[in-house]
């Protein structure tokens, strides 16, 4: 099966100097520290893309460049972004209509207003890390906190943990405290920054 993408839209996928080319200055500027390299959405995609027709979540998706990049690699899954800035959201349909891509959605919502037993696998870009005193942050319409980084960390740990077996997981730039034991690293490139889990 083919990806469902506009055969004029796949030049935005040979560089991430390219895919900058779907959004303004003002989102690309965010891009080297906050949006995932295509590369890594490449081989992140490949490994949630299992089975028969998975639902991939990517919690915290900004732009959506990770669903999108993963849409356009594995037609074979749904992939699905949550993001709470609806701002940052708009940004993320108009590349998804600029792409023409089907099996993507975005969902403008707090990751811990959904319910989890609707998706197979999850990425993690660490969405909380903002929340910490001298990060970078993408803008200031959300709260920051120490105890909102802790409390949503827990949240996903216990959200994870209720998931079943061979659950897939990827992070980038974790910090672990988001991952039940019973996630096994089967993975780990760039310099460690990037693992690959699955629940036992």
């Amino acid at each position: 099966m083919q990806p469902f993408i506009r055969t004029d839209a796949a030049r935005f996928f040979h560089s991430d100097a390219h895919f900058n080319d779907l959004y303004p200055t003002e989102i690309t500027d965010l891009a080297r520290r906050h949006w995932t390299p295509l590369p890594i959405a490449r081989k992140a995609a490949a490994f949630l893309a299992v089975g028969s027709n998975p639902h991939v979540l990517d919690i915290g998706c900004g732009v959506g460049k990770f669903c999108l990049a993963g849409a356009q690699l594995s037609p074979n899954a749904t992939f699905y972004g949550v993001e709470q800035r609806k701002r940052l959201l708009r940004h993320a349909e108009n590349a998804k209509s600029s792409l023409g891509l089907e099996n993507v959605h975005f969902i403008n919502a707090n990751f811990t207003q959904l319910d989890f037993k609707q998706f197979d696998h999850f990425y993690f870009y660490n969405a909380f890390y903002e929340n910490l005193d001298g990060t970078d942050k993408i803008d200031d319409s959300i709260d920051y906190s120490a105890e909102l980084f802790h409390y949503y960390n827990r949240y996903l740990h216990r959200l994870l943990d209720q998931k079943p077996s061979g659950t897939r997981l990827v992070t980038y730039h974790s910090l672990e405290e988001e991952i039940p034991r019973d996630f096994e690293v089967v993975e780990s490139t760039y310099s460690n920054l990037l693992k690959f889990w699955i629940k036992l």
